[in-house]
């Protein structure tokens, strides 16, 4: 009977012995983080608090849709000290009129949303149209929607039936009725 107790404790050193050297291989594998490492990871400042994709929003007035917004994927940070909307994959908005037709668009490959001085930045490939078919493209421009007016000191161009005016800087109303650009260049007509 002695000898076959003494294999009994013989496998139980053996299996005590692979545990406590699997947990010493695995201890010393792992390292401390340090404190600026986990503060990134846990900062909830820089990640955001809602997230959509393949937004389409309607904007109503008394039942009628005065604005719609579209865009691929939405952020919305808002634990910042200035919240803001971000729009990494662009954004089309369309604006109506009373009847419903279209009164302007803007389109650009991204867009950023500061809500507490109701600004908007967009930026690549800004497309804007106004309702008499007038397109401007630029780089970067801004939408004050509080003082209801779009302005940029990027370069600019105003496809304007036929003809193309460009600059560097625009100001205008948000509809694009009453526009200037400044350091105008481009084909310039005039009545005899």
């Amino acid at each position: 009977m002695i000898p076959l107790f003494r294999n009994r404790i013989k496998s139980t050193y053996t299996a005590s012995s692979i545990v406590l050297l699997a947990v010493y291989f695995l201890l010393s594998a792992c390292q401390s983080n340090k404190p600026e490492e986990i503060a990134a990871i846990t900062n909830r400042e820089e990640i955001p608090s809602l997230i959509y994709d393949e937004l389409e929003m309607e904007l109503t007035d008394s039942g009628r849709v005065v604005q719609r917004l579209i865009s691929p994927k939405v952020l919305r940070y808002d634990r910042v000290k200035e919240p803001y909307i971000d729009f990494p994959e662009g954004l089309h908005v369309i604006m109506y009129q009373p009847n419903g037709e279209i009164d302007a668009q803007i389109k650009c490959r991204n867009a950023i949303h500061y809500e507490d001085k109701r600004l908007w930045e967009l930026n690549i490939d800004v497309e804007a149209m106004n309702r008499k078919g007038e397109v401007l493209n630029t780089e970067q421009l801004f939408w004050d929607t509080k003082n209801k007016r779009i302005y940029s000191d990027k370069f600019v161009s105003i496809n304007q039936e036929g003809s193309v005016y460009t600059g560097t800087g625009f100001e205008s109303d948000e509809k694009m009725e009453k526009w200037h650009i400044n350091n105008l260049q481009g084909d310039l007509e005039f009545e005899e």
